[in-house]
């Protein structure tokens, strides 16, 4: 369990098999209560559907170190941008007022809350050789605007968060780009301190992808770490990833847990799903406290 003054944030997934109805009536409860509380969402089966719509077909690729992700070109970004700053954002907003919550929606872009650096190549493993890519609208995730955050949360709303993020290009100008958003999660937990909570359409990390009997309840050391590196697979690889990020960069936990559960954040917080310490990163609280910046040397993004 938890402490009840720490800030937290919940990533809430974008695939169909996500129901964030449990989640946001969470959100209601925690608020209430005097958490502070920060929602970050993805979107991929949205844009996925908007590029569809617009009568594209979503690009995916593999990086040389066999992480999975969206290819973001010209197109791409536009669907991404449409579907994310529209459509989900603004259906979670609606649906936490419905809940009693004061939400406020708001992209990385908006008071420099996201910042980075835009790629416009990277390198893919594409039948067993390695190639680059160009045109491609991702970003390196390099700070947070903690202030603006929490002059939010001290104002009574929750902010939900989504991408795009304000990248910079090579000439010093200003660009919409995509970014990872489990890792734009663990960003924002790093640099508000706080208990990250990841939901996803499976209970947590399982040491046999195949099956749900293997759970790995929890990591607190480093070889418990590498035990759960081992075990994730797919999807799970990025956010085991996050996962590592968060607690180096200052947050207090990270739990990885199933988004239809009943209360699926009040039950992660109170040790369901699989729970990540700052110890399994080698580190004794997290960071030297929060931080607002993160690194991101790794090439595509997924929403």
């Amino acid at each position: 369990m938890t402490d009840d003054e720490t800030p937290v944030v919940i990533k809430i997934g974008g695939a169909n098999a996500v129901d964030p109805a449990g989640a946001l009536a969470d959100v209601a409860h925690l608020s209430a209560n005097g958490r502070s509380v920060a929602v970050v969402h993805g979107g991929s089966t949205a844009v996925d559907e908007t590029l569809e719509a617009l009568g594209e077909e979503p690009t995916y690729v593999e990086t040389p170190g066999g992480v999975v992700g969206r290819f973001t070109d010209e197109t791409a970004m536009e669907a991404f941008t449409m579907a994310m700053a529209g459509t989900v954002n603004t259906d979670l907003v609606c649906a936490l007022q419905n809940e009693g919550v004061d939400a406020i929606g708001l992209s990385g872009l908006d008071g420099k809350l996201l910042a980075g650096t835009r790629k416009s190549a990277v390198r893919v493993l594409e039948d067993g050789t390695k190639k680059i890519l160009r045109g491609d609208h991702s970003g390196t995730l390099e700070s947070v605007n903690a202030d603006l955050l929490e002059t939010l949360q001290a104002g009574g709303y929750v902010p939900v968060v989504g991408g795009p993020i304000l990248g910079t290009e090579s000439d010093g100008g200003y660009t919409a780009v995509n970014v990872d958003a489990d890792r734009a999660a663990a960003a924002v937990a790093g640099a508000l301190g706080a208990d990250l909570v990841v939901l996803t359409d499976v209970a947590g990390v399982y040491a046999d992808p195949d099956d749900e009997s293997t759970l790995i309840e929890s990591a607190t050391t480093e070889a418990d770490f590498e035990v759960l590196e081992h075990a994730a697979a797919g999807f799970m690889t990025k956010k085991v990833m996050a996962a590592a990020e968060a607690l180096e960069t200052g947050a207090s936990s990270v739990v990885v847990a199933d988004a239809n559960a009943n209360s699926p954040v009040l039950t992660a917080l109170d040790g369901a799903g699989t729970t990540i310490t700052p110890g399994a990163v080698g580190t004794a609280t997290g960071a030297d406290g929060p931080s607002a910046a993160v690194g991101d040397e790794r090439g595509v993004s997924e929403s």
